[in-house]
């Protein structure tokens, strides 16, 4: 087996509560490097079209790659894989800290589940030898408690990655924790593990991991640690909350449930910057050899808003999210909003973003106080933001309604609701407006992950091929697009940070590394071409379910339709259909069904992909 993996995976049935180790397979390893690509060809294959993403049929997966815990720049994450309960799509999460470390630590690459437990169980891997076991004790206690209580019966050096109550409830918009707020967050799949009854992953072990250059790898992270630009600098001094205020008077982050601008409607925004974050902060917090630590632990919070010392800095989509999207400048509120969600496992891009939901629906008397329990939801209201907040984690009252994000809840509402709910494909945007950055309009829409911004584009590292584009149309831009997604997806699927390697001074650095670890000779278009790979078999996935990507709607607000009158976008409407067209066309997907080329597949020699269609 190359170096930089384990070589095994482990296969666990839930239903006959068997474990069975399998081999892992150089040739996947070349074609989809690690983490959710890999995780995309093993579902693709072993996994049939239509099951249902709460049942038994549905595989759950959690992906290491071959960055992981090694001494490669960034190599921190892991990644969790199924289809998606929120969106009924490919579905994939990310996560830093240091489980994805742990699990390769205890002797694998990655665990797929399937199957449902006849009782709620976690799995423990000690150096390599795996149980389940029942998890009765755990099950109900949020995500500290039960990090605390796995720590105390296995030891400290254990790690471990479980979902909160709101996972054990289902809700649609639940995560995957580790090391109490790092979080796997997005498509719903704590749903997915609640699901199957599992409660957490519990990994210990002090395996080696192989790597072809160790001298190699270690020159090239010296060397590169210094020279990391980007947002590296920022995020070192800041963490992401160093964005916020930027981003908001640039047009990037949402104001109001993305219907206003700037300071014209959030002229308090800077009391929720990055100043306010460090003032707050007790510590800095690194996932695992990291050389940015944006990661912050809080000082104990105030008499108003009570949270335990050490709780995680909130993220600059939280602080979107919770902060100027709700119309809401009290910093501590966002701490304590952070908090709740990472207790109960929610996502805080979909919980803020319900409750931005149900402020604009309060404030247009399409909710009152009587639907929702005597809170007055109207905008900057931060006591009734927590509240409701504590509520949705709980699935309490109204919380009921709502929790499992804006879709369901402007079903459940009606009365006009559906206007007001911020969603593509049932999924909340993250805090990136499409009107500051085209790439955000075609990825949020066409990636298999709807509303993924991580995945959309244009803030990589130089050194990658730059097509023309006309600067005064939306013309020439699909191949652009195409390049910097293709980077992104093999980046991420070597178990890199993503704001390591967009902060790589070059793209080619990332082939480096590959190179030093694997041992494999790999060049930048040997990268550009592994990602454009896993591009294909997330998208042959969908294309399997049925689903075509361009019938999904963007809210017209979302889009500038009619564009807003004030503001950094004011007068701004984004040409959707030119986008999705040259970006189907640089991808060799058809223009209207968005099924993948048979050609360009074979070329790529994904012809088992290509027999499919």
């Amino acid at each position: 087996m190359a170096n930089g993996y384990m070589g095994k995976f482990l296969w666990v049935d839930l239903a006959a509560n068997t474990l069975k180790e399998e081999p892992l397979d150089e040739k996947l390893c070349r074609n989809y490097i690690g983490g959710y690509g890999i995780g995309a060809k093993i579902l693709f294959d072993r996994q049939k079209a239509g099951v249902d993403p709460l049942g038994p049929d549905n595989i759950l997966g959690f992906v290491t790659g071959p960055f992981t815990g090694t001494q490669a720049l960034g190599g921190s994450r892991y990644a969790v894989v199924a289809k998606s309960p929120l969106t009924g799509t490919w579905g994939d999460a990310n996560s830093g800290g240091s489980f994805g470390p742990g699990l390769k630590f205890a002797g694998f690459d990655a665990v797929f589940f399937t199957g449902i437990a006849s009782k709620p169980v976690f799995l423990l891997i000690d150096n390599g030898k795996a149980e389940l076991r029942d998890a009765a004790e755990v099950w109900g206690k949020d995500s500290y408690e039960t990090e605390d209580y796995f720590k105390n019966k296995f030891g400290k050096d254990v790690e471990v990655a479980c979902i909160g109550p709101a996972g054990e409830k289902l809700s649609l918009i639940s995560g995957v924790i580790n090391n109490k707020g790092r979080a796997a967050a997005r498509s719903g799949l704590g749903a997915v593990m609640g699901s199957k009854k599992i409660k957490a992953i519990v990994v210990k072990g002090n395996q080696q991991i192989s790597v072809f250059d160790v001298a190699k790898t270690l020159e090239l992270r010296k060397n590169y640690t210094g020279k990391l630009g980007g947002p590296s600098g920022l995020f070192k001094q800041f963490g992401t909350p160093g964005l916020t205020i930027g981003c908001i008077k640039g047009g990037d982050t949402p104001v109001k449930n993305w219907g206003g601008a700037g300071e014209k409607d959030f002229p308090s925004m800077d009391n929720i910057d990055g100043n306010q974050a460090v003032s707050r902060q007790q510590r800095k917090y690194g996932c695992y050899r990291c050389v940015i630590a944006c990661g912050g632990h809080m000082k104990e919070g105030t008499a108003e808003y009570k949270y335990l010392a050490g709780v995680h800095k909130p993220e600059y989509e939280t602080i979107g999210l919770f902060g100027s999207s709700c119309l809401n400048s009290n910093f501590d509120s966002i701490i304590k909003a952070n908090d709740i969600c990472n207790r109960a496992g929610l996502d805080t891009i979909s919980t803020g973003a319900t409750i931005a939901f149900v402020i604009e629906c309060f404030e247009n008397g399409i909710l009152t106080k009587k639907d929702t329990d005597g809170l007055e939801m109207t905008w900057g209201n931060h006591q009734a933001i927590i509240a409701m907040t504590q509520k949705l984690a709980d699935k309490d009252g109204f919380g009921a309604i709502i929790g499992d994000g804006v879709k369901r809840a402007a079903e459940k509402i009606g009365r006009g609701s559906e206007k007001y709910a911020m969603h593509i494909q049932g999924q909340e945007y993250p805090a990136h407006d499409p009107k500051f950055s085209y790439q955000f309009a075609c990825g949020y829409r066409m990636d298999a992950t709807p509303g993924r911004h991580t995945r959309s584009g244009g803030n990589g590292p130089g050194g990658l091929p730059k097509p023309n584009i006309d600067p005064d149309s939306w013309s020439g831009r699909g191949e652009a697009q195409k390049i910097d997604i293709c980077f992104k997806h093999c980046a991420e699927s070597t178990g890199c940070c993503a704001f390591v390697s967009d902060s790589y001074p070059a793209a080619a650095v990332l082939a480096e590394f590959l190179t030093a670890v694997t041992g494999w000779n790999i060049t930048i278009q040997d990268v550009l071409s592994v990602g454009e790979r896993i591009a294909n078999v997330r998208q042959a996935f969908n294309i399997r379910e049925g689903i075509n990507p361009l019938k999904f709607q963007n809210p017209n607000r979302m889009i500038g339709q009619p564009p807003i009158q004030y503001g950094p976008h004011a007068g701004q409407t984004i040409d959707e259909a030119t986008i999705d067209r040259e970006f189907c066309e640089a991808m060799q997907w058809d223009v209207q069904t968005t099924e993948p080329s048979k050609k360009r597949l074979v070329e790529l020699g994904m012809e088992d992909v290509a027999g499919v269609f």
